[in-house]
């Protein structure tokens, strides 16, 4: 029973789980899709006509422009006077806190004033004298109020005018009849000393200095200030008095003839007539008619999707996560298009759209980014005010944003290619206001702003390449880069314990890098594989020639037979030591792949050698396989064995590198390594002129430096 589930769930687990995923799309999507009719009508400002005659299907009114709004409302918020409230307990607060402080600093510094202790001789009471007329200074300011300003409104003029709430009441003042904090202390300083009876120059600076000392500023505090509740309020009692429509259009009204130019004012007209036929849905059975228009849409859209994959990227189709993969990114960029239904308005052009093909591109490949970014900006574009001048945009976008990110090793790639984005949406959006409008008057400063928050927001990309990496186990160029660095602390151990072995993985690098550019391989995999590929061998790195030194080999003292199966032991040991490491799966092909299941030559023809009358056991000197089945572990299998087989050429002519290269990716092609791999006659013979070349720059003849001779 459990085999028969176990046999129905391989056959049919996949399709099934397949085809769930592309339906549960389908509905997000359709979810989250604007619930209104679509307009049918495509126009732009200043191009004719090229429908039939429009008539007015029913009343509507003519909605005015957001430009207009926003005149209105800035006029609004002009003409608004602000709506402040006096503190009627302050005055009395300060007046008795200032008394108390009064009596102390008179009781610690009475002998300091002396000639104004002897001036009022005759009156005991005479620094009473000063802090009943201070306190009669500040009640007559605080009367008169002292006003603090928003910060909008800190440089207002004198005539400033503002609505004063005095409990029950409000009046309308002019900011001069009020005091600012500014310009109160002065005035409460002047105002005592002209109330004081002293006309005397000698006693009036003494009295300044007394007054000085008193810090009189501490004592003036803001007493009228800004209700904001109430200030809210008004403001948005003028703002709903402004009326949304500036005209009436009634049914049966002719609004435009075919062949006739779009003018400004037709194209208001127009857009208020899409903005009414779009939001009027009269019955629930509009409503599931155009749920149903919307879904069979969608779906449509992913069955060309789905063909698409079954196709022409057949490796996708086979693998759920990849396909997991394509459709979230997709629903997150429609997600991310629904914010406009929901904020009336919300920036539609700072989203970065180019994000789905870069990410696409890093992980697959650019026919299918390309196509991916084309299907969903044509979901998206239901969002946009005007779907051809979004579409139209957005896919030569989209085609720059993959062809300056094709290789993202760097940081600065992506900074590199938000600009690119930021320049071509400008160069486009530019193009079309000439087209449309004939001038650069009309051009909206404000679209190259969003043009530049969606440059910024494209650099989204390097933590999200990383998230989705960790989510569907893909392997992005800057993690592979970041692998091959031989700081990584396996290749820092392996370099300690497997000099040799270290040395070997560093030219097979070069070589199978060099080879990856040729046939349109990915160099960075191919280089981060064959750093690990040999990392088994630091199990028993004694047992392998390049790690021997001094003439000592171990192998000497064993059978073949056991020579070999430690020897093959080295990619089991590889396998567990990249997993212990959590090396990513795709590296660790590399290590089960770059020997396939060809021999352990030497010791199996050493073996036959010995024995010619026996019959050896073909499987104790294989590797287990399996054989490379991608052309980046192909490459990698034939310059694992030219680098190990060059070092023991004699001589290094053209013509034995040539034999050589020769020999062993024949040897491998007999033995059927590639036969899984995508990769073809031609670019296995143009690999062979590489290696060729390779191996001959780096053993070429170098001149023999002459010694200096001795003088007799």
């Amino acid at each position: 029973m459990l085999e028969r589930f176990s046999k129905f769930k391989s056959k049919f687990y996949k399709p099934f789980a397949r085809i769930l995923l592309f339906l549960i799309s389908i509905v997000i999507v359709t979810y989250l899709l604007p619930k209104t009719g679509k307009f049918a009508y495509e126009y732009q400002n200043g191009t004719p006509w090229k429908h039939q005659t429009l008539i007015a299907p029913f009343d509507f009114p003519i909605y005015k422009t957001q430009a207009e709004l926003n005149a209105e409302i800035s006029a609004a918020n002009t003409l608004h006077r602000h709506y402040f409230e006096m503190d009627t307990l302050l005055s009395s607060n300060i007046t008795k806190r200032f008394a108390e402080d009064y009596q102390k600093f008179v009781t610690e510094n009475s002998s300091d004033y002396e000639l104004l202790q002897n001036f009022y001789s005759q009156d005991t009471t005479y620094y009473s004298l000063i802090k009943s007329t201070i306190i009669k200074s500040l009640e007559d300011l605080y009367s008169t109020g002292i006003i603090l300003l928003p910060e909008a409104n800190i440089d207002a003029p004198p005539s400033f005018e503002l609505m004063l709430i005095k409990g029950a009441y409000v009046e309308p003042y002019e900011l001069s009849e009020l005091e600012q904090r500014t310009s109160a202390y002065k005035m409460l300083v002047n105002n005592i000393v002209a109330d004081l009876p002293v006309k005397e120059d000698d006693i009036i600076a003494v009295v300044s200095n007394f007054i000085n000392a008193l810090q009189l500023n501490k004592y003036i505090e803001a007493n009228i200030v800004l209700n904001e509740t109430r200030d809210n309020a008004e403001l948005a009692k003028l703002k709903n008095n402004i009326s949304l429509s500036s005209g009436r259009v009634l049914a049966g009204q002719r609004i435009i003839d075919q062949g006739e130019i779009v003018t400004s004012e037709i194209e208001q007209i127009i857009d208020s007539l899409r903005r009414k036929y779009e939001a009027n849905i009269t019955s629930d059975t509009d409503y599931y008619f155009i749920l149903a228009g919307q879904f069979l849409l969608i779906a449509l859209m992913y069955v060309a999707i789905y063909l698409f994959l079954f196709y022409f990227r057949r490796d996708v189709y086979q693998s759920i996560s990849s396909i997991s993969f394509i459709l979230l990114i997709t629903i997150l960029m429609v997600a991310f298009a629904s914010l406009q239904q929901f904020f009336v308005h919300f920036p539609f052009y700072i989203i970065p759209f180019a994000i789905l093909p870069i990410i696409i591109r890093t992980f697959l490949d650019s026919r299918l980014a390309f196509f991916m970014h084309v299907i969903t900006i044509l979901i998206c574009a239901f969002f946009a005010q005007n779907s051809f001048e979004f579409v139209f945009i957005q896919i030569p976008v989209g085609l720059v944003a993959m062809f300056s990110l094709f290789r993202m090793s760097r940081r600065s790639h992506i900074v590199r290619a938000a600009m690119f984005i930021i320049i071509t949406y400008s160069l486009i959006y530019t193009s079309l206001v000439l087209w449309q409008e004939g001038t650069l008057k009309n051009v909206n400063l404000l679209m190259y702003a969003y043009f530049a928050v969606n440059g910024v927001m494209l650099l989204m990309v390097y933590p999200l390449i990383w998230i989705f990496e960790k989510l569907f186990g893909f392997l992005s160029d800057v993690t592979l880069i970041e692998l091959a660095d031989t700081n990584h602390p396996i290749l820092r151990e392996m370099a300690e314990a497997t000099p040799g072995t270290f040395q070997h993985s560093i030219q097979v690098g070069n070589l199978a890098q060099e080879v990856a550019y040729k046939l349109d391989a990915n160099p960075a995999l191919v280089r981060a594989g064959a750093m690990y590929h040999d990392i088994g061998k630091m199990a028993s790195p004694m047992f392998f020639t390049e790690n021997q030194a001094g003439g000592l080999n171990p192998h000497s003292e064993l059978d073949f037979e056991e020579s070999a199966r430690i020897v093959i032991n080295h990619i089991d040991n590889g396998v567990k030591l990249a997993q212990k490491h959590n090396l990513p799966s795709q590296i660790i092909d590399f290590i089960t792949t770059h020997q396939g299941t060809t021999k352990t030559r030497y010791f199996y023809n050493s073996y036959i050698n010995q024995n010619p009358e026996k019959t050896p056991d073909i499987s104790a000197f294989s590797y287990p396989g399996p054989t490379p089945f991608s052309k980046e572990t192909a490459i990698l299998m034939m310059a694992d064995s030219i680098e190990a087989a060059s070092r023991s050429l004699k001589q290094y002519s053209d013509d034995e590198i040539d034999k050589l290269v020769e020999k062993i990716i024949n040897i491998q092609m007999d033995e059927d390594q590639f036969i899984n791999a995508p990769i073809t006659f031609k670019e296995i013979s143009q690999a062979k002129e590489v290696f060729k070349n390779k191996l001959k720059n780096i053993y070429h003849a170098r001149i023999e430096y002459p010694d200096i001779k001795k003088k007799k």
